[in-house]
């Protein structure tokens, strides 16, 4: 881990990236914790989302010189900070997949409308479907429904889901705003709270372009030798998943929680 990075240290390729911040870590571990419920359960994930979305912000979006006057100009000609910022003119799309989704991409898009330039902001809607065998585990998901703009053409995507699992519905988000909506993206980065070994391996190896940054890595279901590794080194032993696809240690099912709907 660096200082400059503060991500831990890992075996999985370049493109993963897991924050090691012990503040988030001790809210998410409250998060998950089953006496959280509402409000406060909505109330961290916004504040963990704020976290984790300052930090992807200073790691990916591209930053601009300016000089800048304060207001001690009038006293002195010196009263002028110069400096690097965040460059206001970036251009973004938030994209809240249904439902979990819909808050962390929120908070994104209400907090970067007061970083950037309002309307260089966009947040989209899509909603998914997983889909399972008889056994209830997760094959594969569906695109039930979307409203999105018009093009992606040089915005950096984001994809703010807080449970990134199995990689089913992600995975085909990504392939949808790849192959059908217009424009190639600058990048597209998803933010996760929790991911799992599995997760890292599906999106890696389908989307090798796409930046993973997630709060914590969840591997409660591999051997406990395993557990004592450095997180990849023996990735094709690890797993975070139970036979029909929670995550474990995990939190439960974060959708419900935040909608208070149990279904």
């Amino acid at each position: 881990m660096t200082d400059a990075a503060r991500e831990i240290d890992h075996a999985y390729p370049d493109t993963v990236h897991i924050l090691s911040d012990q503040v988030a870590l001790s809210q998410l571990a409250r998060l998950c914790h089953e006496d959280c419920v509402q409000p406060e359960f909505n109330r961290l994930i916004r504040e963990l989302y704020r976290v984790q979305l300052r930090a992807v912000v200073n790691a990916r979006f591209p930053r601009t010189s300016v000089q800048q006057p304060t207001r001690m100009q009038d006293a002195t000609p010196r009263g002028v900070w110069n400096g690097e910022i965040i460059d206001p003119s970036t251009t973004v799309a938030t994209v809240d997949v249904a439902r979990a989704g819909m808050l962390p991409s929120g908070v994104c898009f209400d907090t970067l409308t007061g970083l950037l330039e309002p309307s260089n902001v966009r947040q989209d809607h899509v909603v998914m479907s997983r889909v399972t065998d008889e056994e209830g585990n997760v094959t594969s998901a569906t695109l039930d429904g979307e409203k999105a703009g018009d093009s992606v053409d040089g915005r950096i995507v984001l994809f703010p889901d807080p449970m990134g699992a199995t990689g089913s519905s992600m995975d085909t988000a990504i392939d949808y705003y790849k192959h059908e909506v217009d424009g190639r993206a600058a990048e597209i980065i998803t933010m996760h709270l929790m991911i799992t070994p599995e997760y890292i391996r599906r999106i890696t190896e389908n989307h090798p372009d796409v930046q993973i940054y997630a709060l914590r890595l969840d591997r409660g279901m591999s051997p406990d030798e395993v557990l004592e590794t450095r997180p990849g080194e023996r990735w094709d032993e690890e797993s975070g998943l139970t036979d029909n696809d929670y995550i474990v240690p995990g939190g439960g099912g974060f959708g419900e929680l935040m909608n208070n709907a149990w279904v």
